[in-house]
């Protein structure tokens, strides 16, 4: 028994590494894309999906491919609004699809489709191939990526990203616990929320993430310039 053990413990490993070698070589050349996260529970009749949908045909049209969990509701809308065929050249509709007992049924909106049987390896994934997070009102998944990203950037481990969570109805009983009881007890800092953008306005999404694109290309070009001299 011991044995078979390890032999199943090995071969996890190499399943975990294959997760990574497929990602990183099939991401790899996605320059500027978003991260669209949200509930897999709500159908296309509800004003968060539409909403979804209206963001990323927004942000693909400017050039940003999206990045979803793959699955139904707010990921469904999602690659769909950025699937349409006027969207400019190279833009990608991806699904970074999950293995799961129930909810998880591959949307067909997606043009570049990756498979996971590993949550932390799909985070991984989200966090180096994103450039920015568009929250939609969503449950434990949605809350986990979110918290995950914004302790890389409190940390350090991660440059800062905009963390956007749509919807300041659903989001503001949260934000009022986070500051009632975390920051009062003094568990997180005032500075932690500069992270954190609480919008109902799509013109302001879309524009936070230009603008930080256009941060990035100038860091990136800075950086360049002084490796040459």
């Amino acid at each position: 028994m011991i044995e078979d053990f390890k032999g199943d413990e090995a071969w996890r490993m190499f399943r975990i590494i294959s997760e990574f070698t497929e990602g990183f070589d099939k991401l790899s050349r996605i320059d500027c894309a978003v991260s669209i996260f949200g509930s897999a529970r709500l159908p296309p009749d509800n004003e968060y999906y539409q909403k979804a949908e209206e963001i990323s045909r927004r942000l693909a049209a400017e050039g940003f491919s999206i990045i979803t969990g793959g699955g139904p509701g707010i990921m469904e809308a999602a690659n769909k609004g950025a699937a349409g065929p006027d969207m400019p050249a190279g833009i990608k509709s991806i699904g970074l699809n999950i293995s799961l007992p129930k909810e998880q049924m591959p949307n067909p909106y997606q043009n570049l489709t990756l498979e996971y049987r590993y949550f932390f390896v799909r985070k991984v994934m989200f966090v180096k191939h994103s450039m920015g997070y568009v929250c939609m009102p969503g449950g434990f998944g949605t809350l986990d990526e979110f918290f995950e990203a914004l302790t890389l950037m409190q940390t350090m481990k991660i440059y800062p990203m905009p963390m956007v969570l749509f919807g300041t109805t659903f989001w503001q009983g949260l934000l009022d616990w986070l500051r009632g009881t975390l920051l009062a007890n003094g568990t997180i800092s005032e500075e932690d929320f500069d992270y954190i953008t609480v919008t109902d306005n799509i013109d302001e999404i879309v524009t936070i993430m230009a603008e930080h694109r256009a941060w990035k290309n100038k860091m990136r070009a800075k950086s360049s310039d002084t490796g040459h001299d």
